[in-house]
């Protein structure tokens, strides 16, 4: 599978919206967010109360990155239901348990696009809207074949827009680290 052609920003407005992004979890949540080397095969990890990003990410995974996994953060702190589905691993999952984790992965975006607009970011909608698409592409075919695909092969450019989620009040609190649980 080949990587369509796929517009991006620049890496410029990608490192400015991390820093922003960064600042503003760790200000306003308390979320600590640290560039280290997080444990193959994953890019970056959470564990409820901190957020680890791979140092060897290229800067617009590690932005995607930091925005998604502090919707997993508050998904953790304010569902179990969803750190359970997090940490359990998924071999051979049914349509209706792929369906769960859409939605899941859904969520945790729509609280990445509200944390860019609470961040002054308005500019990024629509390719947090694509990444957020090709992430879970990606994940659903891993998850229902067992095989990695090239990561971009699943970008469509233009996909269904996100809606921004308000982010309820929440605590962080360490649970346990991602990887004790889903492997991709």
């Amino acid at each position: 599978m080949n990587a369509p052609t796929r517009s991006r920003p620049s890496d410029e407005r990608l490192k400015q919206v991390f820093d922003r992004l960064e600042r503003e979890i760790e200000r306003r949540w308390e979320v600590p967010v640290r560039i280290s080397d997080v444990p193959a095969p994953f890019t970056g990890d959470l564990d409820g109360a901190e957020i680890a990003i791979d140092y060897e990410n290229d800067v617009e995974a590690a932005l995607f990155l930091v925005a998604h996994l502090f919707g997993h953060t508050v998904q953790w702190n304010v569902r179990p239901d969803a750190r359970d589905l997090a940490t359990r691993a998924q071999a051979q999952p049914s349509e209706e348990t792929l369906a769960g984790l859409e939605e899941y992965e859904r969520e945790a975006c729509e609280y990445s696009l509200k944390l860019l607009h609470e961040s002054g970011v308005h500019d990024l909608d629509q390719w947090l809207s694509d990444y957020a698409h090709c992430d879970f592409a990606y994940l659903r075919h891993f998850y229902a074949t067992g095989a990695k695909a090239p990561f971009f092969s699943f970008w469509k450019e233009g996909s269904e827009r996100l809606v921004p989620r308000e982010i309820p009040f929440f605590r962080p609190k360490r649970w346990k680290s991602r990887w004790d649980g889903i492997v991709v």
